[in-house]
Order: structure tokens, then sequence, then C-alpha cells
């Protein structure tokens, strides 16, 4: 059997049912099937050829930026201790001290290579993708047993890391730590990764990681929205829209005198009702908001604008950009877009490649094309000679 590092179909597309490497021999298309909310899956030698996507010295400048989120997690005679980032330099502890780990999150938004390190996993919806952490830990670091509500790949790229991972009965957490640390944590396995090993463990499976010497760990996060974080920013989204009705204003000219005043009157109650059952009945609200609420990029992320798109360039999209679609919009960073069509088709590709050609560019009707240049000039997109 042939394994890939990353097949392409014949439409330039990952290849669902090519034997991967990464997987240890599965098909993205089995993994899915087989692990994906599952089980966990170790696969030794993942990726043989793997390594930290920066050096240490460049981790702790970036955890010193203010546009980078950072944590610093210490244990020292027993106890834990955290402290947020922004992290200066020499507010770190001495490199030979045990038992302490620095955090930095979305990496993918800063470093090329922590990009292309996450482009390994696109046979997931990219609606499904939060970030690329990296882990640095010195001797004996690590942030105690705990599990997590997100689906997780941890790559070893630096080092060695022990695991110890098991389902949980009792998910109560330990009092007085700043860390959600689990109360009673018994593990079912135990693995030491080296360099190049890969473990993916799925929402609610408890995992302790702890440096065995200074180690680096990459972790390919996956987001689980929850029922009811998804509908407040719906509804949130459907709030904004226009709403031009005469009867978009409560009126009550048949209300009494209230004996009982602070009792909410049912009038308001059905109207209240009727507004939410008018803004879901919209024709593609809800789809709208969804893929807006999925598209909104992390916080503090900005965009710098670049040089207008000159005739003849490709486009590239930014790797701060989130660009999602559904059967009638595109979806780019919070805003929703209508397209029909070749330009539907070509936008699709756009946000599935991540990049399209001067030629594709060239063929977009004349609205998409000034929407394209928009997003050039507004840092979204770059112009590309290819």
């Amino acid at each position: 059997m042939r394994l890939c590092a990353f097949a392409l179909n014949d439409n330039g597309r990952m290849d669902l049912n090519a034997p991967l490497a990464l997987l240890g021999g599965l098909t993205p298309a089995a993994f899915m099937r087989r692990h994906w909310q599952k089980k966990p899956l170790l696969v030794r030698q993942a990726w043989p050829a793997a390594a930290a996507p920066l050096e240490r010295a460049a981790l702790f400048e970036l955890a010193a930026s203010d546009d980078v989120e950072s944590r610093l997690v210490d244990r020292r005679d027993g106890r834990w201790r955290v402290r947020q980032g922004p992290l200066a330099r020499r507010s770190l502890p001495p490199i030979a001290r045990p038992h302490w780990t620095l955090l930095v999150q979305g990496l993918d938004l800063h470093v090329a290579a922590a990009r292309e390190l996450l482009e390994r996993f696109r046979f997931i919806p990219d609606a499904r993708v939060d970030d690329l952490m990296l882990s640095w830990a010195s001797d004996g670091g690590g942030v105690g047993p705990h599990l997590d509500d997100y689906d997780v790949f941890l790559i070893q790229v630096q080092g060695r890391r022990r695991w110890r991972i098991g389902r949980v009965a009792d998910a109560s957490w330990l009092e007085g730590v700043p860390l959600k640390i689990l109360r009673r944590f018994e593990p079912e396995h135990d693995w030491v990764l080296e360099p190049g090993d890969l473990l993916y463990l799925p929402p609610g499976w408890g995992h302790d990681g702890v440096a065995e010497g200074e180690c680096m760990t990459a972790s390919a996060g996956f987001r689980v929205p929850s029922r009811q974080g998804l509908a407040r920013e719906i509804v949130q989204r459907l709030a904004e829209g226009d709403d031009d009705s005469p009867c978009r204003l409560y009126r009550d000219p048949r209300q009494p005198a209230a004996e009982r005043p602070a009792e909410i009157p049912a009038p308001l109650a059905d109207f209240a009702r009727r507004a939410v059952q008018r803004a879901l009945e919209r024709a593609g609200a809800l789809e709208r908001a969804l893929g807006e609420v999925l598209s909104e990029p992390k916080p503090r992320v900005w965009f710098e604008g670049g040089a207008p798109l000159r005739p003849g360039q490709g486009v590239v999209v930014d790797a701060k950009t989130r660009m999602l679609y559904d059967a009638r919009h595109l979806f780019v960073n919070g805003e929703s877009f209508e397209a029909g069509g070749r330009d539907a088709r070509l936008v699709r590709r756009l946000a599935d490649a991540r990049r399209l050609d001067a030629h594709d560019v060239a063929r977009l009707g004349e609205g998409a094309r000034a929407l394209i240049a928009d997003w050039v000039a507004d840092g979204w997109l770059h112009g590309s000679s290819s």
C-alpha cells in the first residue's frame, strides 16, 4: 500500500480515499468513519520529518506580542500558577528550571510553517477549524490531567512527551487551582511520543501530557460549537437584519390599567415570539447568520491593506481570513455575499484552494472582480503572480 503525505485528486482537491501516513495508513474517509468524535488514534511516525514551526527563541519572542494569545503554566512547590500574555522574555522562568510550560495559541495566523501544518488536516471542514497551538515545556512541564470540549491532533515536533489518556467518569475539577484539573483521573493508556508521532483525541477524553526533557508539541484544534453559544450568536445576527415592516414597533392600544404592574403582558410576549419567528422565516436568514458566525475571525485579529490588485495577477487568501460558503452565499470574515453561476463556482474554488490564479480572476464578472479588489485592499486577500 502506497502511503501519501498529501494526495490530490483530478480536481486539485485532497483525495479522501488515498491512504495517508499522517493517519497511520488510514484514508481520510476511513479516519472520519472510525475515529472522528469516536475514539483516539495513536500514529507512530505519522510525520517523520516533522519539525517545530519555529525555534524556541522565536516562540518566546512571539509570546511577548500584544496580538498573540499566550499563557505561562508553572508548577512550583506543588502549587500551580498561570499567567496570561503578553509575556516578556524576562518574565519567563529559566529554561533549565523544570515544571513550566509556555503555550502560544493561533500560531497559524502568524507563522507560515504552522499554517502548512494545519493544512494537512483539511479533510475536516474549515468551519470546525480553531487554530494551531504550540507548547514549549521544560522537563516535567505540563498542564495537569484535563479534558477538552474540542477535537485535537497532538503532534510531537521536538523532544519527548509522555501522554496518559482515558475516559472520564468524574468530570469534576480540583478546587482552588487556576486550571481545570481533573479531580480523579484513571488513565487507560500510557504512551511516550517521539518527534513525528501523532495522537488524536476526541472531545471528552481525559489526557495528561508531561515533558520528558525539553520538548515542543503542536496541537491542531477543531472547535465544537455548543448549542447554546451558537443559538445566541445566530439570534444576535438575525436581529441585525433589516425590518421595514410597519409593525416593527410594539403597539398596545388596548392595554388596560395594570393591577399587577410587574407582570409581563401576554401580548408583549406574543410580539417577541412572532419577532423571532419572523426573523427565522426570512429566506436564507438562518443559513446566512450561521455562515457569518462561523467565518468570524478570532479575537485579536486585524488586517493590513496591501498593494492594489494589478491586471494579470491571481489572489491568495490571507492566513487570518476565514472563508466559507453554502449553496447561496460566500462568507468572508463574518460578512456574507451572494453569488451565482460562474462567479459562485470560482469564489468557491478560491475558498477551497485558498488561492485563485490570474486566468480565473479574469473570468469573474465585473461585480465579483470589484469585490476581490476590495478584499485585497482590506488585506483579506493578496495579489499573486501565479
